[in-house]
């Protein structure tokens, strides 16, 4: 079998154990086009056998993500899976729906971002989560990105939460760009 196959990736498993499961199902070479985090839901396309020879025109695509945001706690590994490292009280205050919109609106643009560090990219030789892991330090070089349109969908006051939708280049990390919008908000209770 050659081709790409599209995957609907539910929760909780990674990309890489999406493609070992269909690698071993068609006993050829497979890849995918980009790695989604494991808490992520969406497609994941897959290449299969001769398919993976057209990796290198899919794999530098941009993208489009619907997000939501969660403010008011702060994890380890910056989705809702990790260990609570922080948490504060939310200011309505700061929630209006103008404030919200001009907040993710700053983050249009070319910029730089850094990975979290229970990512996969790897600095001198070993992946950043073998780091976390080993509760071990390490500077992380940051990322040119860009965000070409980010929009809000909703405000949820009581939960406090966001939600948005965000088109940007490859190798955004959205758990970092929802940590830094996080920060440009203010959500502490001293604003």
């Amino acid at each position: 079998m050659d081709g790409i196959l599209i995957i609907n990736k539910q929760k909780g498993c990674t990309s890489h154990d999406i493609v070992y499961q269909v690698k071993k199902m068609c006993n050829q070479k497979v890849g995918h086009t980009g790695t989604l985090d494991p808490m992520a839901t969406g497609v994941l396309p897959l290449l299969i056998g001769k398919g993976t020879l057209c990796s290198k025109y899919l794999i530098n695509h941009d993208k489009i993500y619907k997000v939501e945001l969660q403010l008011g706690k702060k994890t380890d590994t910056a989705d809702s899976e990790g260990k609570v490292i922080e948490e504060v009280n939310v200011n309505p205050e700061i929630l209006k729906e103008e404030n919200v919109k001009n907040i993710l609106e700053s983050f249009l643009g070319k910029q730089e971002q850094i990975p979290p560090i229970y990512s996969a990219i790897k600095v001198k030789g070993k992946k950043l989560y073998e780091y976390a892991r080993k509760g071990q330090k390490i500077d992380i070089p940051p990322r040119k990105i860009q965000i070409y349109n980010i929009k809000l969908i909703k405000i949820n006051k009581k939960e406090k939460q966001i939600s948005f939708e965000v088109s940007c280049s490859k190798g955004t990390y959205i758990r970092s760009l929802c940590e830094d919008i996080a920060k440009r908000i203010k959500y502490h209770s001293d604003i």
